[in-house]
């Protein structure tokens, strides 16, 4: 087994769970991408560019350095490892990224709206907002460019304008469930607003609440990685 392996196999487990789900918004087409970060390397394994997740191997895995150069693998990787990139770099804490096209989250991704803390089981788990990164290109250095300028947040979801979702975790089963938290988030917001009744947000206390549990957490991570 080569030391890449399980990292792979997890990647690859978890596209699958999400494409089974309906997380990346089709089941015959590739978009969303996942990764995860090598323990003690600027490495990580990262969904191929192009392939159906039901036809994609542990060997069609590619394991890149931050930079986009590929380390192992033979097929191209995603296009969006860049952005997964910008995550590892500026959030030490993060190692695990999924980017989906979930049905729900994407609903606010075309009204350009941010959902606010409305449950506290998603509050704290993702951040007491889920802020909306502008809009570029698929791909795009810009694109990872607009969502590291909103990880100083220390939030573990963000909407893409006009494109999907990213969501982080500190492992992989972590940033699945928040897929799951930011689609259930979404999806009551989303009912709520067409009552055409007030939305009724979380405490103020209970909101700074999870901030500080969020930039304790991500505190902690910093220190370990300059030690």
């Amino acid at each position: 087994m080569g030391i890449y392996d399980p990292y792979k196999k997890e990647v690859l487990e978890a596209s699958l769970w999400l494409s089974d789900h309906g997380y990346f918004g089709s089941q015959r087409g590739t978009g969303g991408n996942v990764s995860v970060r090598i323990k003690d390397a600027d490495l990580m394994a990262v969904t191929p560019s192009s392939v159906k997740y039901h036809e994609i191997t542990p060997d069609d895995i590619c394991v890149v350095d931050f930079s986009g150069a590929v380390v192992e693998g033979t097929r191209a990787p995603s296009v969006e490892a860049g952005l997964h990139a910008a995550v590892y770099r500026e959030r030490p804490d993060v190692h695990a990224v999924v980017h989906t096209h979930q049905i729900y989250g994407s609903v606010f991704a075309v009204l350009n709206l941010p959902i606010p803390a409305l449950l506290d089981e998603v509050t704290f788990a993702l951040g007491e907002s889920i802020e909306v990164a502008p809009y570029a290109l698929s791909g795009s250095p810009e694109l990872a460019a607009n969502v590291a300028g909103l990880l100083k947040n220390n939030a573990n979801a963000y909407i893409i304008q006009n494109h999907g979702i990213i969501v982080l975790g500190k492992n992989m089963d972590k940033a699945l469930l928040a897929a799951e938290l930011l689609e259930k988030a979404a999806h009551i917001y989303c009912l709520a607003l067409s009552t055409g009744k007030p939305v009724n947000s979380l405490p103020a206390p209970i909101q700074q609440m999870a901030r500080s549990l969020r930039d304790y957490e991500v505190g902690e991570a910093e220190k370990k990685k300059t030690r």
